[in-house]
């Protein structure tokens, strides 16, 4: 049954957000993810790039939390973002690119060594391994991301296939 694989499968990509393991997604968990990208790209939280980071980060959770949290704690839980996050934004996944966008643009920043608008594919498995993707799947994913074969990945490859992993049942 897609529905019940759906939402396994969203289960599963609850823990990429819960960034602590606590069981729920809050803020922090996304603060986490910033302050880790900027401490494997050598880039100051001070700094515009850093700022840039967190500032999408905080945009994210606003996204997220408007979303999912039903209950206003500031926390979503597995349930909530399960039938919350996820079936709400299944149906259109260009919602969940349009949420995603600010810190995944400022994570490709930083990633984005020679200034082009683009990570290496090396690069883009670095930002993965960061928000905690296991490395045999972060160079998969990387790899494929390389749509053009050219070594780097684009913003629009980059938000297309974030929100396709985490709104498409398949």
């Amino acid at each position: 049954m897609v529905s019940s694989e759906y939402e396994r499968r969203s289960a599963a990509r609850f823990a990429t957000f819960d960034q602590d393991g606590n069981g729920y997604i809050d803020r922090e968990d996304f603060s986490a993810a910033a302050k880790a990208l900027l401490a494997e790209f050598g880039i100051a939280a001070r700094s515009d790039k850093g700022q840039a980071l967190y500032g999408g980060a905080e945009a994210f959770w606003q996204g997220m939390a408007g979303i999912a949290d039903r209950d206003g704690d500031q926390r979503i839980t597995r349930e909530e973002f399960v039938n919350g996050a996820v079936k709400r934004l299944r149906d259109n996944p260009d919602r969940f690119a349009e949420i995603a966008r600010p810190f995944l643009h400022a994570a490709l920043d930083l990633a984005d060594s020679d200034g082009d608008g683009a990570a290496t594919v090396a690069d883009t498995m670095r930002v993965l391994g960061c928000l905690g993707v296991q490395p045999e799947v972060a160079q998969a994913a990387a790899a494929s991301l390389d749509t053009d074969g050219d070594g780097k990945v684009a913003e629009g490859e980059i938000i297309t296939a974030f929100a396709r992993y985490f709104t498409v049942p398949e």
